[in-house]
């Protein structure tokens, strides 16, 4: 089997869980935020700088790279690996969610979705053979099964023939994924905000026994109460051998509240993305640091913050580079983001292990909400 996820420690007051996975590239400590690397680089920062921050793993993107430059490039570089040069985990997302937010003019039928795409109008085909084909040829750590993800709100009539879809497709992918022994593929769960549905999609994802599980078809635009009902509901069906991943979620109290329901991992590209606008994160909160105010602002991002550019920079600073667009500018903000986000999830895995994590969870969550 290519990875194993081992249970440390469970918060006795919460759902919350410490533990280790162990893959081909090394052990994560989860819970574990993964930063996004679409098209193989997480943008403005380069592997050094991620090591600094000590990201442990990192998700890129099978439709981007299929698209450009090519699974078949990448897999004569030696693998995503080697093509980007970073030799800890990867995890590739299907490229399900971009072929169905991106690609004009899609098709869906049983075997697969014809889409367009969104960068010169060529016409593609992605079924879950072929995604397999494309996963397998970039040879991440984790690989995620091909599936539907439906918009918010969808009825139920499509919610339901949508998880159907995913199931089917789900025994597709394991059938047709080739190199279990250096890769392992992780089922989703799909079902919108209908609990029976989610109970439906879970049981039959399970039955297929996949070594990680995800869930699906969450912050697509549903109100964040609607996303915990959801998870409240479905991550208790997903058993405590599987590491359980929320996928496309990463602001500050959303990871507190998935953290505090179960889950173990997270990606979003919204600490890169609000970086690049010159929005930065903190401890109470989201710093628009291109506004006027902070013209003369000679403070830090975040008082007391440890990162690099805290150490060494002040808001007024960064709010010349982004009024300047210069390059520097995103990439001080996506450092500082990153080191924040990476920095809860430790300060959360430390709370769970010492015993203490109701605790840390009422108290961040109070600040944030200030």
């Amino acid at each position: 089997m290519a990875i194993k996820y081992e249970l440390l420690k469970e918060c006795p007051d919460t759902k919350a869980r410490a533990g280790l996975l162990h893959t081909p590239h090394g052990t994560i400590e989860t819970p574990i935020f993964m930063p996004v690397g679409t098209l193989a680089t997480v943008k403005t920062m380069d592997p050094r700088d991620l090591k600094e921050l000590n990201a442990q793993i990192i998700l890129s993107n099978t439709y981007h790279l299929y698209l450009r430059p090519g699974h078949e490039i990448v897999k004569q570089a030696g693998g995503l690996h080697d093509f980007m040069n970073w030799d800890r985990p990867i995890l590739t997302d299907s490229g399900g969610f971009q072929v169905f937010s991106l690609g004009d003019l899609r098709k869906i039928k049983e075997e697969g979705v014809t889409f367009r795409s969104h960068i010169d109008g060529s016409k593609h085909f992605f079924s879950p053979e072929k995604v397999m084909e494309i996963e397998n040829a970039l040879g991440a750590d984790i690989i995620m099964a091909f599936d539907e993800c439906i918009p918010y709100p969808a009825t139920y009539e499509y919610a339901k023939n949508s998880l159907e879809r995913t199931t089917r497709w789900a025994k597709r992918c394991k059938d047709a994924h080739k190199n279990t022994d250096n890769q392992a593929l992780f089922g989703i769960i799909q079902g919108g905000m209908y609990e029976d549905l989610r109970t439906q999609s879970a049981e039959d994802i399970l039955s297929l026994d996949f070594p990680g599980i995800a869930v699906g078809g969450l912050s697509v635009g549903e109100p964040k109460d609607e996303m915990y009902r959801i998870l409240e509901h479905t991550v208790p069906m997903i058993p405590q051998s599987k590491p359980r991943y929320l996928m496309g979620v990463g602001s500050a109290d959303a990871l507190l509240e998935g953290v505090n329901r179960g889950i173990d991992m997270f990606d979003c590209v919204l600490p890169t993305r609000i970086a690049r606008n010159g929005t930065a994160m903190t401890a109470t909160g989201r710093l628009v640091v291109r506004n006027a105010k902070y013209a003369k602002d000679f403070t830090p991002i975040e008082e007391g913050c440890k990162c690099y550019v805290c150490r060494n920079y002040t808001r007024a600073y960064l709010r010349h580079l982004i009024k300047c667009n210069e390059i520097l500018g995103f990439k001080l903000i996506t450092y500082h983001n990153l080191y924040y986000l990476l920095r809860l999830m430790r300060d959360m895995r430390l709370a769970i292990l010492e015993g203490n994590f109701l605790h840390f969870y009422k108290s961040a969550i109070d600040k944030i909400k200030l």
